[in-house]
């Protein structure tokens, strides 16, 4: 499938700078006084960059995107050297990507004598041990990035339902963040293996059940299907989803207003590109809150 990611013409980059704070995702580092993209992964494509870069040396460009690849990408790492290696294992470390760190590193590992530097420091700078191991990161907004953007998992008591419901108070069931779909990593953790609510927006607003019934052990993504742009970088984030991070299920949950069914044909057109077929059930509800149909489709 084709989607767009920015590159970056390292002849005209003078290394000022300027796109760095407005990349989202941290995907973009200065690296031997050159803006280099440190992961396909994490752009979106939006090109939030783009605007600030008064060479001109940052563009859209749209291409074929294979099914991400840590063992290509570290190799393409490697050809720049000793820092870009360091920091795109660090930017994969910021964003919980256990499974891809530990696949780059076996591939470093078994290609120990072919790199130009020595693994055990590079390792020892970004884990702080010189070990294959990769420790576990605890959750928070730390370790660079957009801290709006950072990967945060939630891990709720067992017994709070029954507490919370003694005091007449109910908790939050959100399970992770981000929850905007231009801000999600559709491989992380917290989507592996899960069922995903992909709610419109102003869903959980008119719902007033929304977290205990439809949230409640579910991960999330949010969307507005009338205001965002760049609905395409959607698609692709569904479909890794589906096919990398294998998803479950995805109950898509959309207002009555005409405009917010093309959320539904979002997730119907990534079904098409992936690979894998899961169940998706649609759920449309009233603006004064009440649930008007519920199908599987």
């Amino acid at each position: 499938m084709k989607r767009e990611i920015i590159t970056i013409d390292e002849e005209k980059c003078t290394g000022c700078g300027l796109c760095l704070p407005n990349c989202h995702e941290g995907a973009l580092q200065m690296i031997d006084g050159k803006a280099r993209l440190i992961s396909d992964l994490l752009c979106d494509g939006l090109g939030a960059c783009i605007g600030h870069c008064p060479e001109g040396a940052i563009t859209i460009e749209k291409r074929e995107a294979a099914s991400y690849n840590e063992t290509l990408v570290i190799k393409e790492m490697v050809l720049k050297g000793e820092n870009t290696v360091i920091a795109h294992l660090q930017h994969l470390k910021d964003h919980q990507q256990d499974e891809f760190i530990q696949e780059g590193i076996n591939w470093l590992e078994a290609n120990r004598d072919q790199l130009s530097f020595d693994l055990d420091e590079a390792k020892l700078t970004v884990f702080g041990a010189a070990k294959q191991e990769i420790p576990v990161r605890e959750s928070g907004c730390g370790g660079g990035g957009c801290p709006g953007s950072q990967a945060v998992a939630f891990q709720l008591p067992s017994d709070v339902n029954s507490q919370e419901e003694a005091a007449g108070t109910f908790h939050s069931e959100l399970r992770q963040w981000p929850v905007q779909m231009h801000l999600v990593n559709p491989v992380a953790p917290c989507f592996q293996g899960a069922d995903l609510v992909l709610a419109a927006d102003c869903v959980a607003f008119s719902l007033g059940d929304f977290h205990r019934k439809y949230l409640k052990g579910k991960a999330l993504g949010i969307a507005c299907p009338k205001l965002d742009h760049g609905k395409d970088i959607y698609v692709e984030k569904l479909r890794a989803m589906i096919d990398q991070a294998k998803l479950n299920t995805i109950t898509v949950m959309i207002m009555e207003v005409p405009c917010c069914g093309g959320l539904v044909q979002l997730v119907q057109i990534a079904q098409q590109h992936a690979s894998r077929k899961i169940p998706v059930k649609a759920i449309t509800v009233s603006i004064r809150g009440e649930v008007l149909s519920e199908n599987w489709i």
